[in-house]
């Protein structure tokens, strides 16, 4: 076998592994609305999300410290892990809840998929990485967004306008945050994805403690029932930690845009989980929606192709 050969092969397993943990992510974050459901009547959102981000935080410390890794002393790269921490965890998770009370999961889940859009179009108007947008890449971040819409239901869309305007905005804000987020976390490329994760969660907890104290004083409620503990530990292990590890190494693989893309994975999974495990109605506008979301996924994740010389 030629040296070309061995190298084009390496790079075809180097991708599919990578597409495999970029579905394994998406499912893993598409099971955190089934989690958040379970939880969320017993536990407000704030608390929620504290609870969340601070198990995540202390258990990702722990895997660093456990595989020989040091936090950073430079005071510039825990600024820039404030951002991030508030980019990724903080901001998104409060807008999201704080706007699923106004509108629909559907409509809200719609205006969630969007994050690939806002990278591509912050991608554009900036500049930085541009060389690696071309046309395919544009068509399958609008492939996504058609699969989503079929997944979830054409009728969801059919909120925007009606529904509170501040709401769709928040959600939008989320969405954005989750644009933000992996362009500015290509900085920490050089930083093992473990520290990267423990570091910005651990500024996600400092952000969301006093938030909750503040405003919901979680000491005053009620104990949760069991099934709700579960729920955020779950969402705290599985949904926040593990995912995080997994997101900082696909930033460096696949690149903003490729990780943004699971946003329409996760939409779609979550429409998946909620046919097997609540019950929900499955169409085939969801198989071909997510056919379309397949389609653009690898649409956008596969490498352009080199200019010949």
């Amino acid at each position: 076998m030629s040296t070309q050969v061995q190298q084009a092969t390496s790079a075809q397993t180097t991708l599919a592994r990578e597409i495999a943990l970029l579905l394994l992510l998406s499912l893993i974050w598409g099971s955190s609305f089934t989690l958040i459901k379970v939880a969320i009547p017993s536990i407000p959102p704030f608390t929620m999300v504290a609870v969340r981000v601070t198990l995540a935080a202390g258990l990702l410390l722990l895997l660093a410290a456990v595989r020989g890794h040091s936090l950073p002393r430079h005071g510039s790269v825990w600024a820039a892990f404030v951002v991030q921490g508030m980019l990724q965890s903080a901001l998104p998770f409060t807008l999201i809840s704080w706007g699923e009370a106004l509108i629909t999961s559907g409509l809200a889940g719609v205006l969630n998929a969007t994050p690939p859009m806002f990278v591509l179009a912050i991608t554009l108007m900036t500049g930085r990485g541009r060389q690696a947008i071309n046309g395919r890449k544009i068509i399958g971040v609008g492939l996504g967004l058609a699969g989503v819409a079929l997944t979830i239901g054409l009728d969801a869309l059919s909120g925007i306008g009606t529904a509170a305007p501040v709401a769709q905005a928040a959600v939008l804000g989320a969405s954005l945050c989750y644009a933000l987020a992996p362009i500015w976390a290509q900085q920490f490329a050089k930083l093992p994805p473990i520290v990267t994760a423990a570091g910005a969660m651990s500024c996600a907890a400092i952000l969301m403690l006093p938030a909750a104290a503040m405003l919901e004083r979680p000491w005053t409620l009620a104990w949760p029932p069991a099934e709700a503990i579960t729920a955020v530990v779950a969402l705290a292990i599985v949904c926040t930690a593990l995912a995080m590890v997994i997101y900082f190494r696909l930033i460096r693989t696949l690149g903003p845009l490729g990780t943004t893309s699971g946003s329409y994975l996760r939409a779609g999974f979550a429409v998946i989980l909620g046919t097997t495990l609540l019950g929900e109605r499955f169409t085939w506008s969801i198989l071909t929606g997510m056919t379309l979301v397949l389609a653009g996924v690898v649409a956008v994740t596969l490498p352009s192709p080199k200019p010949s010389r």
